[in-house]
């Protein structure tokens, strides 16, 4: 008879992403689990102390996903790739844009992340302020893009061509939406994900723009 590969924590958080990919968060269970590993949900309690545990191991696992960034990076380009890596991350694991910033006992990968992050902001001459606004509107893009773009109407497959043309939009009604659908999305291969490098950008600029004023402020001191 084979032997049973043992238990683990590493096993157990493995099926537990699993679940949550196929099923999403509600359904992640020990018991859901257990059932994953071939397993009675009592002998994950040797390994975890429960769902909420399990939860924050969850959303530590999915941190560990995006590469840490070098403190001494240049911000701006940074910034650009831990966005990027965060997008394949959360559109990777759907269920993660509900648990990554909601744990209330983070584990080490989230706490690097963070401190990585600010730490980029802060050599790049941001002051805690400025980093702390900055940080706070970058997670707000990343991760209203992303849900938005997992939640639309049609799949990339799909495109936007074929939804725009079933609106029929009546162009004396909606005089905006039809004349950016004829000009930007009919006909035009047009990819709703192509939007987030450009949205980026406009949010990098002003960061810029702020952290030249606050350099500027500094000096007429």
């Amino acid at each position: 008879m084979a032997r049973r590969t043992p238990l683990s924590r590493e096993r157990i958080i493995a099926a537990a992403m699993q679940v949550a990919d196929e099923g999403g968060l509600a359904a992640v269970s020990m018991r859901s689990v257990g059932k994953a590993l071939g397993a009675e949900a009592m002998s994950l309690y040797h390994h975890v102390a429960g769902k909420e545990e399990l939860l924050d191991l969850l959303a530590d696992a999915a941190f560990e996903e995006i590469p840490l960034l070098e403190t001494d990076s240049p911000w701006r380009a940074a910034m650009v790739d831990r966005a990027d890596a965060m997008r394949a991350v959360l559109t990777a694991h759907p269920w993660a844009l509900g648990l990554l910033e909601s744990r209330t006992n983070p584990g080490q990968a989230v706490m690097r992340h963070h401190d990585r992050v600010l730490g980029v902001l802060r050599n790049g001459g941001f002051d805690l302020a400025l980093a702390a606004h900055a940080y706070s509107v970058l997670d707000a893009y990343i991760y209203g893009f992303v849900l938005t773009e997992l939640t639309l109407p049609f799949t990339p497959d799909e495109g936007a061509d074929a939804f725009a043309e079933g609106l029929e939009l009546p162009a004396d009604e909606y005089p905006h939406l039809a004349e950016m659908l004829e000009q930007m999305v009919l006909g035009h291969d047009y990819e709703f994900g192509d939007e987030f490098g450009y949205g980026l950008e406009l949010v990098l600029d002003q960061l810029e723009l702020r952290l030249a004023a606050q350099r500027a402020g500094a000096e007429a001191r």
